[in-house]
């Protein structure tokens, strides 16, 4: 194949590219939804052009070069080492170039890290596989009322792996598969809000591409970002950090509300928390109904929803833990506190006493189990405020 052919043909796939990004496939990055984003992107394509072109120039010299002193045409090549000039001017001109874009690139990063200034800060912890969210008030107390856990919504999980045969063979329809939760974030539009990033178990990262917010989320380090959005709506983003097994599956859904609809949203959250735990007695069916829910939600990743454990993660089937005689105290025990040295999470804080009794119950009378062991919430709340026995 002549050398020419060879270049037309990559011509030709580059068109195939170039046509396809204008037929609405995003392949670019995204402009977003905040005023750095938006400097973000036209930096970015300034970035992309001036690349451009010195590939038009790089790859014209060598072509023409090619060309122009082939050997058919320049049978006897020209002789010579260096030019010191030449060499002085490719020096030069990257230098230059180089120092023009840092100019601009160093003035944006600046402005991404000043979070000062902030009328709203939220504390964004990462879990295995989950997103806890905490508004602080304005004295940046954590002792706040206003807090919860965002999973993955139950839609997506039940399209996705099942207990022992890969993919469920479900038709996936959904554009948003995965990229849904039960509870999303929820901020007000035009307000500076800071993010104070951190992790539970491992590093994880809080990435919302609209936003131009991506930070890593550290056990014991607090890393701080910040976004001011523009254009109430729904934004997406995911964890940008290998984590764990179920890494794909925690999402990061943000709602922008206008500011009154905020308002109301979190009026209702302060008095959601002022009325305190469900604390009612429930019967055998409801606690296995809602115990059901809940374990799918946040224990069927591990524990696999027959229950039957996958490597690290032990089985709840016919073990003498969940099943043993006198151990519902031991049970209760290592869902509220987790088992130091394991992958077994406390979970006093991040269910509430009612998904706690629901769980320990369904675990220990689903899958054959059949105790007869019955958790009420009022018995949660006790042990967790040290009322219990």
């Amino acid at each position: 194949m002549s050398l020419f052919r060879k270049m037309a043909l990559a011509i030709a796939a580059i068109s195939v590219v170039i046509l396809s990004g204008c037929s609405g496939q995003e392949y670019n990055m995204r402009e977003g939804v905040t005023e750095i984003s938006r400097e973000v992107y036209d930096l970015h394509m300034i970035v992309i052009w001036v690349c451009v072109v010195i590939g038009v120039i790089t790859f014209g010299a060598m072509f023409y070069s090619m060309f122009a002193h082939r050997k058919s045409k320049n049978p006897n090549p020209a002789k010579f080492s260096h030019s010191t000039v030449v060499e002085i001017i490719w020096t030069v001109i990257p230098f230059i170039i180089l120092i023009a874009l840092s100019i601009p690139a160093v003035s944006l990063l600046i402005k991404m890290e000043d979070a000062s200034n902030s009328e709203l800060s939220v504390m964004v912890k990462g879990y295995q596989w989950k997103w806890e969210y905490k508004y602080i008030d304005g004295d940046d107390n954590l002792g706040n009322d206003v807090s919860f856990f965002s999973n993955l919504d139950q839609a997506s999980r039940d399209q996705s792996v099942n207990a022992g045969s890969g993919f469920s063979g479900t038709e996936i329809t959904d554009e948003n598969y995965l990229l849904e939760v039960d509870n999303p974030l929820v901020i007000p539009v035009d307000t500076k809000v800071r993010f104070l990033v951190t992790a539970d178990d491992v590093i994880h990262s809080f990435w919302v591409p609209d936003f131009s917010v991506k930070k890593d989320a550290i056990p014991g380090f607090i890393n701080e970002v910040w976004t001011k959005v523009d254009e109430p709506g729904v934004y997406r983003g995911v964890c940008a950090e290998l984590c764990g097994k179920d890494h794909g599956f925690m999402p990061i859904v943000v709602k922008v509300l206008p500011k009154e609809e905020y308002e109301a949203w979190y009026a209702e959250k302060v008095a959601e928390a002022e009325a305190g735990p469900d604390l009612n007695e429930r019967t055998m069916s409801q606690l296995m109904a809602e115990g059901e829910t809940a374990y799918n939600k946040y224990c069927s990743s591990c524990h696999m929803p027959n229950g039957e454990g996958n490597g690290p993660f032990p089985s709840l089937v016919g073990t003498e833990m969940v099943t043993g005689e006198g151990t519902v105290e031991q049970h209760i025990d290592v869902v509220i506190n987790g088992v130091s040295g394991t992958a077994m999470q406390a979970f006093g804080n991040q269910l509430t006493e009612a998904e706690i009794a629901a769980i320990i119950t369904y675990e220990r009378n689903a899958w054959g189990n059949d105790t007869g062991d019955k958790v009420q919430p009022q018995e949660i709340h006790d042990i967790k405020n040290g009322g219990g026995e």
